[in-house]
């Protein structure tokens, strides 16, 4: 077998794509072999190595010789067309002029390629006709129908990639011995595509049953990411561990590992399990230079290893932003100003989201400080106009957190290179709002990157720039009846929702507060959450000062979490009577809190019912575990709403 040397991959890559253009091209094999003899020293570097010309000659000559022999010839069905092999006294084919006995057939062996590795090489230089032509003559190995699968689905053709690949996972799938990891990866996308999420469930099921190890912890893998991708992280944990019983040295599952970590931002874990797996894979003497360079990255910073290993796959797009992400770190913070606004024409904000039913007006306490609009430096103003012609998206509609055109914003790259060539619009909150918008509604938005290298440091400078134009001393709040206010109090409800998936809870309390804050009318409902924040964390005195703040609250956190609060303080009679009250605006959440077991209700995406089944229910899933907690209450719940 012909091995070259490793540090001339390149030279011969190149010497094999050039023979097999020369080849595909329609020369003879005395016309190929005589490009050869005058090409191919030159091309691998031998014309460096002091030898003789004829030397030089015989050695290109027996590699052409091997590169023919193992090309599949389009003429001849794609299969290898292979020289006749001299007779001893005939003239060499080297050109020598000696007889080929005493010359090239004199060697220990006539070197020799695979004929798999050259159709590793053909693929790209035959068109889609000529591919299939193959295909139909059962002459590409099916090691590689993976790479044609995948080529057909960026052609968006993914129906003929499933037809391709299906075969292979048809028969007894213990027996089988060939890789056929990308195959699965590339069958799994084709079903995504095609929608057929039956078909790729049950392969992954069949495969994780009745598969290879190798397969079983290639399906488990996969079913992790599928898990990952619908937030259901003890699945995806569950299907890791799975994977890493099936094949505990595979890198593949320890890169699995340190994303699923990434994923519930336990990035401490994540470098530690890093340098474990660095050094397990060394010692195993996996030298793959791709898979060792990122742990090595991982173990300092595994966001940015994951990016990396990912950025040939990721939109270009978030690529350019992680770039200016980094470039506007260390920017100083802009001054923004507060203009006072007039009282009276303060409009108070829906304590719901817009749209839904309130059966009686909130009676909301008097603000202790004056209604104010965030004003831009006006440096920014011309910038800002530019951006907005630029930017395709518009603003989210209410408090909603997509964009009017959704994922549309990504088709277009105008407002991507306005960005990289002016840092100074991280200074704008508007801007800042609308990046964190078209983030949010990305296709690969599930990515924990994008949340972590991307969104995060766009939403702690909104807020860096809010705490010092607006300080927790000065007597301003910025209303979200004021369009100006929006954008600073969208991103600091998205910081929050940050805050919650990385687990920082007493951060994520703290940001609730500023939120309610800054707007006393409360647009964004986060008094319900900061109310169930009080209960869990002990903090009856301010759930029940929360609560006066709001009375005849329509959130069933905040009227049945004031209950919660008087029983626990002790003031059981003063409970009694509240809960008198708010059961005549929400009678359904005792049924749902003391029962053992309780079918859930319909629940409609666009919003729940005042008083309703589905806002028990949800009220339910929140809270009843913190109403458990506490001895005797559920009984005396139901003993007085029975």
């Amino acid at each position: 077998m012909f091995h070259p040397d490793s540090t001339d991959t390149d030279r011969f890559e190149e010497v094999i794509l050039l023979s097999l253009r020369r080849i595909l091209a329609g020369s003879s094999a005395e016309d190929y072999l005589a490009w050869a003899r005058a090409r191919l020293p030159a091309l691998l570097g031998l014309d460096d190595a002091w030898l003789a010309d004829a030397e030089y000659q015989r050695l290109a000559n027996l590699l052409a010789t091997a590169i023919w022999n193992a090309t599949p010839h389009p003429a001849h069905g794609y299969q290898p067309h292979p020289l006749t092999t001299p007779a001893p006294d005939a003239p060499c084919i080297c050109g020598s002029g000696r007889r080929y006995a005493d010359c090239c057939g004199d060697l220990d062996g006539m070197p020799e390629l695979s004929t798999d590795l050259i159709w590793e090489f053909l693929l790209d230089e035959l068109s889609d006709k000529e591919v299939r032509d193959a295909l139909a003559l059962d002459a590409v190995p099916p090691s590689l129908y993976a790479r044609i699968a995948d080529r057909w689905l960026d052609a968006d053709r993914p129906g003929r990639a499933v037809q391709l690949l299906e075969p292979l996972f048809a028969g007894a799938l213990d027996t089988l011995v060939a890789d056929l990891d990308p195959a699965l990866d590339v069958l799994c996308d084709a079903y995504d595509r095609l929608g057929h999420w039956r078909k790729k469930h049950s392969l992954l099921e069949r495969l994780c049953a009745e598969g290879t190890s190798a397969l079983q912890g290639a399906a488990w893998q996969r079913r992790s990411t599928i898990c990952l991708d619908e937030g259901d992280f003890e699945g995806a944990e569950a299907a890791f561990t799975a994977a890493l019983r099936c094949n505990p040295n595979d890198p593949a599952t320890a890169m699995l590992e340190i994303t699923l970590l990434v994923a519930r931002h336990r990035d401490t874990l994540a470098r530690a399990r890093a340098r474990f797996w660095l050094q397990r894979f060394r010692r195993l003497g996996i030298d793959d230079e791709a898979v060792l360079y990122f742990f090595e990255r991982a173990c300092d910073n595994p966001q940015e290893a994951l990016l990396d290993s990912h950025a040939d796959m990721l939109d270009p797009a978030l690529v350019d932003l992680h770039d200016w992400v980094g470039v506007v770190a260390t920017r100083p913070l802009p001054s923004y100003g507060l203009k006072p606004l007039d009282e009276a024409a303060e409009t108070p904000g829906t304590p719901l989201p817009e749209g839904a039913p309130v059966p009686e007006r909130l009676e909301y306490e008097t603000h202790a400080t004056k209604p104010a609009q965030l004003v831009a430096p006006g440096a920014l103003r011309p910038l800002e106009g530019v951006w907005r012609a630029l930017y395709p998206g518009g603003k989210p509609l209410s408090i909603q957190l997509s964009g009017r055109t959704g994922e549309q914003v990504w088709d277009e790259s105008a407002w991507v290179d306005y960005l990289l060539g002016h840092p100074e619009m991280a200074d704008s909150l508007e801007v800042l709002d609308d990046l964190a918008t078209a983030l949010h509604d990305h296709p690969e938005s599930n990515l924990p990157w994008i949340d972590r290298s991307l969104l995060r440091p766009l939403l702690d400078r909104a807020a860096d720039i809010l705490a010092e134009a607006l300080p927790e001393t000065q007597p301003w709040h910025i209303p979200w009846s004021d369009n100006a206010n929006r954008p600073v109090l969208r991103l600091l409800f998205r910081r929050y929702l940050c805050l919650i998936n990385d687990e920082a809870l007493d951060e994520a309390k703290r940001m609730l507060e500023t939120l309610l804050r800054l707007n006393p009318q409360d647009n964004h409902g986060v008094r319900a959450e900061l109310m169930n924040h009080y209960l869990r964390d002990g903090e009856d005195e301010h759930a029940l000062t929360l609560a006066q703040r709001f009375p005849n609250d329509l959130l069933a956190d905040l009227a049945y979490g004031e209950v919660l609060a008087l029983y626990r303080l002790g003031r059981q009679d003063r409970a009694q009577l509240v809960l008198g009250t708010v059961m005549r605006r929400l009678p359904r959440i005792p049924a749902y809190l003391t029962r053992e077991r309780i079918k859930r209700p319909r629940l409609d995406p666009r919003g729940i019912t005042l008083g309703g089944d589905d806002q028990a229910w949800l009220y339910r899933e929140a809270m009843r575990d913190v109403w458990a907690a506490e001895p005797g209450i559920l009984a005396w719940l139901k003993r007085l709403t029975a």
